[in-house]
C-alpha cells in the first residue's frame, strides 16, 4: 500500500519554485539563443578545438596534481588529529569562496617571478609558471583541488575506522590498509570527488586568466575562449557555452546528488540467505602448523586497571555489564585506544611499543568487520597475504579455514551475499588463518542461530585446545563462559572483580551480573548475625552465615524459591508476600518475577501445571519462600 506523499506548505513551496525558476533561467536562455543550424561549425572550428584540447590537457593535470595532494590531505583531516587541523580544514575551503581573480592574484605573488617562490624556481630549476601551460594547470589545481578533499573528507568520515583497525590486527602496515581497505571502500566519494576536481578544472577562467594569462595555443582555455568570443562572435560564444553546460550537467547526473562520497552501496543490509550445506569440519581433518607457545603477561592501565597473566592455550571467558570495560581491553591489548594502555608481553617478548599490526594480536569485532569489497575468500586470506605469504597457499590455508568452519562453499561470495551468521564464521576463520599469538573475541558467535552456535562452539573448542597463543572472549552467553574458557575474568568499571575457573565463578559469582547472566538471583547488602540485610529492604536468614557487617552478596537459584497462593508455614525461615509482575516460558519451564515491599524482586522458576494450579497471572498476589540452606552467601 502506498503512503501518501506528504504536500508542502505554501509558505515553503512558492519560494521553492522560485528559486528553481531563478536558477533554470539562465540555462534556458543558452538553450533558447543557441544557433543550432550553426552549432556545428562553431564547435569544430580551430580555435575551439584548440582550445578544447588545451582545457583538456589542464584538467587533466590538474586532476592528476588533485589526486596525488588532495587524497592524502582528506585522510590527514579525517583521521588525525593535530594542532591546527580547523586551520587547515579553512585552508582547504578558502578557495571555494574565494574570487578567482583573487585567487589568481595570490598566485602570481606566490608563484611569479616576483613572488614569494618563483624566483627560486626559475634560477634554480628554470622554471617560469606564469604565461604558461603550467601556470594554468596550477591555477586550475588551486581552485578545483578542494572538491576533491571535501568530497574525500565526507566519506572516510563515514567509514567505520573499524575496518581499518580490524586490518591492523591481522597484520596489514598502514600503508596497506589505506591502499586494500580505506580506498576501496571509499571509492564512490574519491570517483565523486575526482569527477567535481576535473569539472572545476575545466570550467575554470578568473584564477587562469589572471596568473596565467590568455595566449592561445598555450593558456587560452574553453571558458577564456568564451569571453573573447562574446566580443566578436556571440552566437559563437553561446555554442561553446552550451558544450560546457552539457559537460558539467553530465558530470552531475553521473553522480546523481551522491558528491558527498558516502558509500551507500557498500553499507548496505546484509541479504538473508540459505545458510547452505557447509557443516564444521574438525581441525584434525586438515594439516595444522606446528605449535608454537605464547603465554600472556598484560598490565593495563588507564580505564582498565587489571593485571593479567596466562599460560599458552588458555581460554579467558570476560564478562560484565555494559561499560565495564571489556571492550576497552581488547582495544588496549590492540594499542587501538587512548582510555586505556597496556604493558603487554607475548611469550617473553615485549610487544607494548609495537604498532597494532606488528602485534599478533588478532581481533574479531561484534560485527566481523568484513572487508565488503572482498569475497570471504580473499577476506579470509587477507591476515596471511599482509604478512608476506604467497596469493597461492595463502588462499590455500584460507580455504581449509572456512571449509573446517562450514562456509567453503561461500568462498566466492561478497560479504553482502551472506548471512549475517555466515558472515560471523568468515570473520572467525579470518582471525584464525592469520595464525595470530593473541586472539581476540568480541562476542563471536552472538550473530548465530542456536544450532549454528552449538557447531561452531565446538568447532572453536577444538581449535583452541591446540591454539599455543591466549584467547580472550568477550560474551554475555553463560554458555560460551563455560564450554569454552579455562577462566572467566569478570570486569567491573574497569576492575576485575573475579578471575576464576568457570565452575568456581558458577558457584560463588562475586558479581550480581554474572550471578543474574547465570540466571540466578542475586542480592547484595550488609551481613548479619544470621544472615544479609539486603539493599533493597527485608532481611534473609541463612544456613551459613558470615561474619556481621560484611559487604556481600546473596545468591538464591530460582528453582529454590517456592510460589504459594497463602502463606506457608513448615521448615522455610525466609517468607514474603508478593505481587506477580511478569511470567515468560524458559525451555520447559516458565519464570515468574515477584515484586514485594519487604524484599528486592524475586524470580522463581517452576512448572507450567504448578502455574495453572495456582492459577498465576500478572497481578496476582502471591507469596514466596526460600529455605535458609538454599541461600549462598559470597563476601564482596
Amino acid at each position: 500500500m502506498n503512503r501518501p506523499r506528504p504536500r508542502a506548505p505554501i509558505v515553503l513551496a512558492l519560494p521553492a519554485l522560485l528559486a528553481v525558476a531563478f536558477l533554470l533561467l539562465p540555462l534556458a536562455g543558452i538553450l533558447a539563443r543557441t544557433s543550432w543550424s550553426e552549432l556545428g561549425g562553431h564547435l569544430t572550428s580551430e580555435p575551439t578545438t584548440q582550445a578544447l584540447t588545451l582545457s583538456l590537457i589542464v584538467s587533466g593535470w590538474a586532476l592528476v596534481l588533485s589526486l596525488a595532494l588532495g587524497v592524502p590531505l582528506a585522510w590527514l583531516l579525517a583521521r588525525v588529529d593535530f594542532p591546527g587541523k580547523v586551520f587547515v580544514r579553512s585552508l582547504v575551503l578558502l578557495p571555494m569562496v574565494l574570487p578567482p581573480t583573487v585567487g589568481g592574484v595570490a598566485l602570481l605573488l606566490g608563484f611569479g617571478r616576483r613572488g614569494l617562490l618563483g624566483p627560486w624556481l626559475e634560477d634554480w630549476f628554470g622554471i617560469t609558471l606564469p604565461f604558461h601551460t603550467s601556470g594554468a594547470v596550477l591555477a586550475a589545481t588551486f581552485v578545483a583541488m578542494p572538491f576533491l578533499v571535501i568530497s574525500l573528507e565526507g566519506a572516510l568520515g563515514g567509514l567505520r575506522p573499524r575496518y581499518e583497525e580490524t586490518a591492523a590486527s591481522l597484520g596489514a602496515s598502514p600503508v596497506r590498509v589505506f591502499f586494500t581497505v580505506t580506498l576501496p571502500m571509499v571509492a564512490p566519494g574519491l570517483a565523486a570527488g575526482a569527477a567535481l576536481t576535473w569539472a572545476r578544472a575545466l570550467g575554470e577562467f578568473g584564477a587562469t586568466i589572471t596568473f596565467a594569462g590568455n595566449l592561445p595555443g598555450t593558456t587560452q582555455t574553453l571558458p577564456l575562449q568564451v569571453y573573447l568570443l562574446l566580443q566578436d562572435d556571440p552566437e559563437a560564444a553561446t555554442s561553446v557555452s552550451l558544450l560546457l553546460l552539457v559537460i558539467a550537467m553530465a558530470v552531475l547526473l553521473a553522480l546523481r546528488g551522491r558528491w558527498t562520497g558516502t558509500p551507500q552501496a557498500r553499507t548496505r543490509r546484509r541479504e538473508a540467505v540459505d545458510e547452505g550445506p557447509g557443516t564444521a569440519v574438525a581441525p584434525e581433518d586438515a594439516p595444522e602448523a606446528v605449535r608454537e607457545d605464547w603465554p600472556l603477561h598484560a598490565e593495563v592501565t588507564g580505564f582498565d586497571e587489571l593485571t593479567l597473566d596466562a599460560e599458552a592455550g588458555t581460554t579467558i571467558a570476560v564478562v560484565g555489564p555494559n561499560g565495564a570495560g571489556k571492550t576497552t581491553l581488547l582495544r588496549a591489548l590492540l594499542g587501538l585506544t587512548p582510555r586505556a594502555s597496556a604493558r603487554l608481553l607475548l611469550g617473553g617478548a615485549d610487544v607494548s611499543a609495537l604498532p597494532a599490526h606488528r602485534r599478533g594480536v588478532a581481533w574479531v569485532p561484534q560485527d566481523g568487520a568484513l572487508f565488503p569489497h572482498l569475497s570471504t575468500l580473499a577476506n579470509t586470506a587477507y591476515g596471511l597475504r599482509a604478512k608476506g605469504v604467497p596469493r597461492a597457499e595463502a588462499r590455500r590455508s584460507a580455504r581449509e579455514w572456512l571449509d573446517r568452519l562450514g562456509v567453503g562453499h561461500l568462498a566466492s561470495r561478497k560479504p553482502a551475499q551472506v548471512s549475517g551468521g555466515q558472515a560471523q564464521r568468515v570473520a572467525l576463520a579470518r582471525a584464525l588463518a592469520a595464525r595470530p599469538r593473541l586472539l581476540l573475541l568480541d562476542e563471536p558467535l552472538a550473530a548465530l542461530d542456536q544450532t549454528t552456535r552449538s557447531q561452531v562452539r565446538h568447532t572453536l573448542r577444538r581449535h583452541l585446545d591446540g591454539f599455543g597463543g591466549v584467547c580472550l572472549i568477550v560474551t554475555h552467553d553463560p554458555v560460551e563462559a563455560v564450554a569454552l574458557a579455562d577462566r572467566v575474568l569478570v570486569l567491573e568499571d574497569g576492575r576485575a572483580l573475579q578471575d576464576a575457573p568457570p565452575a568456581e565463578v558458577t558457584r560463588h559469582p562475586r558479581s550480581p551480573w554474572v550471578a543474574r547472566m547465570l540466571g540466578r538471583n542475586a542480592w547484595t547488602g550488609t551481613t548479619t548475625a544470621d544472615g544479609l540485610e539486603p539493599a533493597g529492604g527485608g532481611r534473609l536468614v541463612v544456613a551459613d552465615p558470615l561474619p556481621a557487617g560484611t559487604p556481600a552478596l546473596a545468591v538464591i537459584a530460582p528453582e529454590a524459591v517456592s510460589v504459594h497462593r497463602e502463606k506457608p508455614g513448615g521448615s522455610p525461615r525466609n517468607v514474603w508476600p508478593g505481587t506477580v509482575r511478569e511470567i515468560t516460558a524458559g525451555g520447559s519451564r516458565l519464570r515468574v518475577l515477584v515484586g514485594s515491599e519487604h524484599a528486592p524482586d524475586l524470580v522463581a522458576e517452576i512448572t507450567p501445571q504448578a502455574a495453572a494450579e495456582l492459577s498465576l497471572a500478572d497481578g496476582v498476589a502471591v507469596w514466596t519462600s526460600v529455605k535458609a540452606t538454599e541461600v549462598t552467601l559470597v563476601a564482596l
